[in-house]
């Protein structure tokens, strides 16, 4: 989805700033399914409010600039509920981890054994603060969907590298693992 759509979404829960959005797709209710960074959230607010889409006001801070506070405008909601009605992309998985691991066989067994530790430790982290979530208990019924799937999904992937972690990792120590396949 393009950032302007992600960002009348969040705004969609209520009015936030860009620190705020982007906090949305880091540890909040995005957090397992989308990305976004302030590179490219600034200037798709930029772009909202130019298109009316978003209204923007400052907010004061102690000691800091002021801050601004964006709010979806009624153009914005019918913008964003229109895209909703869009067919979806086929999902796909972007994983830095995944691709380090199909080369394996070039990495050393104990190199192995922490990545995949790191990440049983990092989904097991993110299983932690998504089971917790205080605001999931007053999600509309979309979201807690989509939040439950998201700790299926990683549930099972902790499991899978817990399951399967030691049978890659002997792989990997053994000599022929280097050949082509």
């Amino acid at each position: 989805m393009d950032v302007k759509i992600l960002c009348l979404g969040v705004l969609s829960r209520g009015e936030a700033s860009g620190y705020e959005i982007k906090k949305a797709f880091e540890e909040g209710p995005f957090s397992h399914f989308h990305q976004a960074s302030f590179g490219s959230i600034y200037p798709a607010l930029n772009a909202l409010s130019a298109e009316g889409l978003v209204a923007c006001r400052a907010q004061a801070q102690e000691k800091r600039p002021d801050k601004k506070i964006y709010s979806l405008t009624a153009k914005g909601r019918d913008v964003f509920t229109t895209a909703l009605l869009a067919e979806p992309d086929h999902d796909r998985m972007r994983s830095d981890f995944l691709f380090i691991l199909s080369f394996a066989q070039f990495l050393p067994p104990a190199r192995v054994a922490a990545l995949i530790d790191q990440r049983i430790a990092w989904y097991r982290e993110s299983l932690e603060r998504m089971e917790d979530c205080e605001a999931a208990r007053c999600s509309p019924p979309g979201a807690t969907f989509v939040r439950g799937m998201g700790i299926a999904v990683y549930r099972a992937a902790a499991e899978y590298l817990e399951t399967n972690r030691d049978a890659l990792i002997a792989d990997v120590a053994e000599p022929e693992a280097l050949v082509a396949e």
